[in-house]
This record gives C-alpha cells, sequence and structure tokens, in this order.
C-alpha cells in the first residue's frame, strides 16, 4: 500500500530556524517542520446533520501535532523506503 505523500522534510536554509513544538504523543521537543499533523475530534453522520441543522449541531476537531517516532508507532505515516527494505514489506 502505497501513503498518499512522501515522507520528507521540506526545511530550507532560506526560512532560518523554525519554532519547537512539544509532541502530543510523547511530549518530545520537535521543530514544526519535523511533525505530521493530525485531527482528532467528533464528527456525525451526514444524514443526521441535515436531519437536525447544522447551526444547532457543535462539532470541534482538535489539531494533534506528533513527532516521526509517535507518528510512525500510531501508524499515521507508513514506514519510509529503507524501513519496508529492512522488514522486507
Amino acid at each position: 500500500m502505497k501513503a498518499p505523500y512522501k515522507r520528507e522534510y521540506k526545511q530550507s536554509s532560506s526560512r532560518g530556524k523554525d519554532y519547537i513544538i512539544r509532541c502530543d504523543g510523547c511530549g518530545r521537543k520537535v521543530p514544526r517542520f519535523k511533525t505530521f499533523v493530525a485531527y482528532r475530534g467528533f464528527r456525525l453522520d451526514p444524514e443526521l446533520e441535515r436531519m437536525i441543522g447544522r447551526k444547532n449541531i457543535h462539532t470541534f476537531q482538535q489539531k494533534m501535532h506528533y513527532c516521526p517516532k509517535c507518528a510512525k508507532n500510531m501508524g499515521i505515516v507508513q514506514p519510509g523506503k529503507l524501513g519496508k527494505r529492512r522488514r522486507g514489506y
């Protein structure tokens, strides 16, 4: 199965220093460009939303930042090319 994205970090020397974010999984300090974003929250069925009305429902979504290690363990990101070769996928 192929991931819909490439696991690469797009930090360039022209951008300067990126700010540090705490990983929501383990608490490790990681530069923002290395984190993987996942959304956690509450969603309703579209049919139910139409019946009740969107103005009467409050749904929330929380943006979570994970370091590469936590993202790999939680299944947010798939192992890179080197990891696939080592494990024999």
